[in-house]
């Protein structure tokens, strides 16, 4: 797979993992990680594809000019937060990886080395918070993203849609004139894959403007109400589906294929991140088309005229606490932080917060819209959303129960949105009785 389902994919997970992790530094008393950078390190990544096409060997290349002792060895890791999270169980989970998303925090000092406090890294580093516990970090980010729609300009233009959709209403006029007037498919959920269909989560606090969204929607007992930001996540895929805007088989999707289908103009749009664009380009280019027709746009909501999206972090690399080579594995996750093409390469945000926005984001700008970052958790609450929808046996950050919303919408399952929406806030409103207090 090469990219993860929520990207950023990123987002914490709902059902967090039980296990007794040990704290070993693999026997070396001198393996620290201000020890000198020496020694083969193993990278665990999700990004199946860089690794296949040698993107990650040329970084690797130029990470040894200046670090030449340490040979650097990758392993792309397909179902990679399934496949880590069974590996956690053991010590080969390689020197460095990618924290999955369903690791707690206050679980990171079982499988992770601590890099140092995170007030020595949140001045220059975006997106500390989220691979820090307590005041210690444990992971830099690979980059972020901001969230929201990816689309084909040439697709929207053909249909005579002018201006980007800022409501509901407008989105589903606009798929509407994308039905009638060209042959592309409005929308794209990719329901067979799955996980696409949970990249929604990545505009939580967009559609309200509110970067204590996380907090707010683990401590309402019905998040589920007209006016929230996950009924209008929620409502916008339910609703495009009901009133048949997306793929006419959403069993036979395939997500690979869908990247070519959107980069040539077979697709309308997709609810991606905004990492999603350069994989979009690419396929265009392949395709023989051109990637200047790939375009990116808010999710279609606003506050008082104002649209937000948030600017949130991917994963974050971490040091494994059995890694041998800890000085070498820290070398590595800076250098790739602070030096690498990554975040050029990918179109995403550099975890650097003195780097410049990609040009991917300047229809972002060009559009009037505000980059909101998600703010830190309070003490206590950094896992509270993870806690309630895992109670709720609600995979907030999933595709099962979003599945079932587009089977509802589409006639294959009982129900209306009125009545699953009812569903889920009752479950989540019985977890909230239990975990908030």
């Amino acid at each position: 797979m090469a990219k993860k389902a929520l990207a950023a994919a990123a987002a914490i997970a709902v059902a967090a993992i039980a296990l007794s992790g040990c704290s070993s530094s693999g026997g070396n008393a001198d393996n620290t990680i201000d020890g000198k950078p020496t020694g083969t390190i193993t990278v665990l990544t999700n990004r199946t594809d860089l690794v296949s096409d040698g993107t990650f060997k040329k970084y690797a290349a130029e990470f040894n000019k200046p670090s030449p002792d340490v040979p650097v060895k990758f392993e792309g890791v397909n179902d990679y937060e399934n496949s880590i999270k069974t590996r956690l169980n053991g010590s080969k989970y390689g020197d460095v990886l990618a924290i999955p998303a369903a690791v707690k925090p206050s679980q990171y000092k079982q499988f992770f080395e601590p890099l140092g406090k995170t007030s020595d890294y949140s001045s220059k580093f975006r997106y500390t918070a989220k691979s820090s516990f307590d005041g210690t970090q444990y992971g830099l980010s690979t980059g972020g993203n901001a969230n929201g729609i990816v689309y084909n300009k040439k697709v929207w233009e053909e249909a005579g849609i002018t201006t980007l959709p800022k409501s509901e209403e407008e989105w589903l006029a606009d798929l509407k004139l994308i039905k009638d007037k060209t042959d592309a498919i409005p929308l794209y959920t990719n329901y067979k894959d799955g996980w696409p269909l949970s990249q929604g989560m990545g505009s939580l606090g967009a559609i309200t403007d509110d970067p204590d969204a996380s907090v707010h929607m683990a401590e309402n007992p019905k998040p589920w109400t007209e006016g929230t930001d996950i009924y209008a996540i929620d409502s916008l895929l339910f609703d495009s589906v009901h009133e048949k805007l997306t793929e006419p088989d959403p069993l036979s999707t395939d997500w690979e294929g869908s990247k070519t289908k959107l980069g040539t103009g077979k697709i309308g749009a997709m609810v991606l991140g905004s990492w999603a664009v350069s994989q979009m380009q690419a396929a265009a280019v392949k395709a023989g088309a051109s990637p200047d027709d790939i375009g990116y746009m808010a999710f279609p909501a606003n506050v008082k005229g104002v649209q937000y999206a948030t600017n949130d972090g991917d994963y974050s690399n971490a040091i494994s606490k059995h890694s041998n080579a800890k000085a070498a594995a820290k070398a590595w996750i800076t250098w790739f932080a602070e030096k690498s093409s990554y975040t050029e390469d990918q179109g995403m945000v550099s975890p650097v917060k003195s780097a410049p926005l990609p040009k991917n984001l300047t229809g972002l700008s060009d559009a009037g819209v505000k980059l909101i970052e998600p703010a830190p958790a309070p003490k206590g609450k950094e896992s509270l959303l993870s806690d309630v929808a895992n109670q709720a046996q609600i995979d907030i950050y999933g595709q099962v129960y979003r599945q079932k919303l587009v089977d509802i919408a589409r006639g294959a399952a009982d129900g209306t949105k009125d009545s699953y929406f009812a569903e889920l806030n009752s479950k989540w409103s019985a977890a909230v009785k239990q975990l908030v207090k």
